[in-house]
């Protein structure tokens, strides 16, 4: 990414108090479905280690329902619920992207190393 596009991209600066808000986890994606009403969601239930949950994403395009399954990712656990074409999403997964248009690749977050669902990113 060029100097121009990163600077069109970035936001605006926060507090470290306003980051340790942020409840980052490892969840653990035990099934994942095509979003009945949509063409780009997947539907995800994934296992937070005390509670299990379902979220959407916009992972369609890049990535399979089956290519998700058991896969650890990093999770944004206080997020607000949100309805997203019907469906209730509780939680949002972590991802790079790069590129524009044809040329973007879309790379979901996870830890390094298996660890145990539920375990704090910090």
């Amino acid at each position: 990414m060029d100097e121009d596009s990163q600077q069109r991209h970035a936001k605006d600066t926060i507090s470290f108090d306003e980051f340790l808000k942020l409840d980052l986890r490892v969840a653990k994606v035990t099934s994942a479905t095509n979003h009945p009403n949509a063409d780009k969601l997947i539907v995800m239930q994934i296992d937070l280690g005390n509670e299990q949950r379902q979220i959407i994403a916009g992972l369609k395009p890049w990535y399979a329902p089956e290519d998700l399954e058991g896969k650890q990712i990093i999770v944004v656990a206080n997020l607000a619920a949100r309805k997203m074409r019907g469906m209730e999403s509780n939680g949002m997964l972590l991802a790079a992207s790069s590129g524009e248009g044809d040329d973007t690749k879309v790379v979901v977050l996870g830890p390094w190393q298996e660890v145990q669902a539920g375990s704090t990113v910090s």
